[in-house]
Parts: structure tokens; C-alpha cells; sequence
């Protein structure tokens, strides 16, 4: 694609830029007035805190691929009509969820409308090669979904049971004395509740979308590396959790309730991301090392 100098700054001709001047306008016309309010609204709660990061890191992703969009290469082909009709299909389709979900004030409609649009703006404008080559990005923007109530309602009861039960049993077998009823712990005279913050669900959420990111970025080509690093990221964060419940459980038998309510609570979280995050880690540096023992003893 040509670029020009101007004063030893590269730009691309202006030509390229005209034609997404009025869609960028009305898609900013749709999209403002929703972020605004999910800001006011889901982006303040702790199960939805992640919204801004995950919008930062698309518009990052996007910009990234900014010559896919910006390319003058387009060619009237044979799958020039399946892209037209598949992109008003797309548009035609999304855009009255999202105005269901904007009215009604339903998050999860308004938010989820966005992705099919924006998959059908891309198709309209510059065809099929230009969607496969975002679909990163767009696959990443799930993770701006807000979750329905009743699924957050559903798995934050569920996790809180397991990870009580699991951090129980792990004490109990370490000596410690403790005790539990359903989701609150006992140890010594301290009673503890498990609440839904720690659940692991957030956790889960937002591990989820740094493991994708991550192994977007490296780039890995081995399949089954993919598919065992996708497998672990739950169970890791769920791991990440169980220590985090553990640790509070017993700065709080240690301390006091004063000392595992306060700093300790909130360092807590910064323990938990620490440790998922080494704990993924670990595991693509253990699978890289297998993979090129394997191709050595191919090799052999």
C-alpha cells in the first residue's frame, strides 16, 4: 500500500481514510452513548470491572491491523455479492437486538450486537479477507459481554461451594482447625463467608481473556499446545483462587479479622493474578520444552 512522507512522517493517502470517515461517525453514534452508560452502570461492579481493559486492549488489537481496513486492493469478484449479502445480513441482524438491548436496558443484548455489526461493517467495506484477518480481535470482544444475572447467579453459587469445600479440606489435612458450613469456614473462633466476589468467576473471566491474548501474541503454531494451554486457563484460575481463600482463611486465624479484612484482602487479588499468571506461565514454558525434547528425539 503507498504511504507519502510529509515532513518525515509517513501517511497513508488520503483516499483510504475518506470512506471510513462516515461509518467510523455513525458507529461512534452507537457505541458512545453504550460505553457511557456501561461505564456509569456494569463497568463499576466487580463482575464486570475488566469492561475498559478489554475495550483498550481491542482498540489496541484493531489498531494493529489498521492496514487491513486501510488497503485499496479490493477487487469486484465472484464473492462480491455472498459479501454484500452476507454483511447487510450481519448489519440487519444486529441492529435491532442493539436496539432491543439499549432500550431495555439489557447489557448483555446491547453489548453482544456490537460484534456481528462491527463483523458485518468489516465484510461490507472490505470483504471476507479483511474479516478473517480480524478475527482476533472480534473473537476477543466477547469477553466485553456482560454475563446474564441468572448465569453469574448460577456459577458464583456453584464455585463458592467448591472452592469452601476445597480450601477445607486442604487446611483440615494440614492440621489446621477448621470446619465448615456450606459456604462459611470456621477456624479457631473466626467465622469466615465466602463470598461471592471470592468465587473465582471474575477470575476465571479475565484470566480467560489474557490467556487467549497471550497466545495470540506468541503466536504459537502447535495445535495441541493451543488446545492444553485453553484447557488449563479454568482450572488454573480456579487453583489461583483456592490459594487466595486459603491465604485470607489463615492471615485472618493468625492476625486477626481487622488484619484479613483490610490490606490483606485487597493484596490478596494481586496475589491471585500472580499467581495464574506464573502458574500459565509455567505451563507454556513446560510445553515448549517437551515440544522440542520431541522434535530433538524425532530428530535422533
Amino acid at each position: 500500500m503507498p504511504t507519502y512522507a510529509l515532513g518525515g512522517v509517513r501517511r497513508r493517502p488520503a483516499h483510504l481514510w475518506r470512506p471510513w470517515l462516515p461509518v467510523a461517525v455513525g458507529l461512534a453514534a452507537l457505541v458512545v452513548p453504550s460505553f457511557t452508560g456501561l461505564w456509569q452502570t456494569a463497568w463499576n461492579t466487580e463482575e464486570n470491572g475488566h469492561g475498559p481493559i478489554i475495550l483498550l486492549v481491542f482498540l489496541w488489537l484493531m489498531w494493529q491491523k489498521r492496514d487491513v481496513l486501510l488497503h485499496d486492493d479490493t477487487v469486484v469478484n465472484a464473492s462480491w455479492r455472498s459479501e454484500r449479502v452476507t454483511g447487510w445480513l450481519a448489519v440487519g441482524l444486529s441492529l435491532p437486538v442493539f436496539v432491543v438491548g439499549r432500550s431495555q436496558g439489557i447489557d448483555t443484548l446491547e453489548v453482544a450486537a456490537l460484534i456481528p455489526l462491527l463483523a458485518g461493517t468489516v465484510l461490507l467495506m472490505r470483504g471476507w479477507s479483511s474479516l478473517r484477518a480480524l478475527w482476533f480481535p472480534l473473537l476477543f470482544l466477547l469477553f466485553l459481554v456482560p454475563l446474564p444475572g441468572l448465569v453469574v447467579e448460577a456459577a458464583t453459587g456453584a464455585l463458592k461451594q467448591e472452592v469452601s469445600r476445597v480450601v477445607e479440606s486442604v487446611l483440615y489435612l494440614l492440621g489446621y482447625p477448621v470446619a465448615r458450613n456450606g459456604v462459611v469456614l470456621t477456624i479457631g473462633h473466626y467465622q469466615l463467608l465466602v463470598a461471592d466476589a471470592c468465587s473465582g468467576l471474575n477470575s476465571m473471566f479475565s484470566l480467560s481473556a489474557l490467556g487467549l491474548l497471550y497466545l495470540y501474541q506468541m503466536n504459537t503454531r502447535s495445535r495441541i499446545h493451543v488446545a492444553l494451554m485453553l484447557a488449563a486457563i479454568l482450572p488454573i484460575a480456579f487453583v489461583a483462587n483456592v490459594v487466595r481463600v486459603m491465604a485470607l482463611v489463615l492471615i485472618t486465624w493468625r492476625f486477626g479479622d481487622e488484619t484479613g479484612q483490610g490490606f490483606a484482602h485487597s493484596a490478596a487479588g494481586m496475589v491471585l493474578f500472580l499467581v495464574a499468571l506464573l502458574m500459565l506461565l509455567g505451563l507454556d514454558s513446560a510445553l515448549r520444552s517437551g515440544g522440542e525434547l520431541l522434535r530433538r528425539w524425532r530428530r535422533a
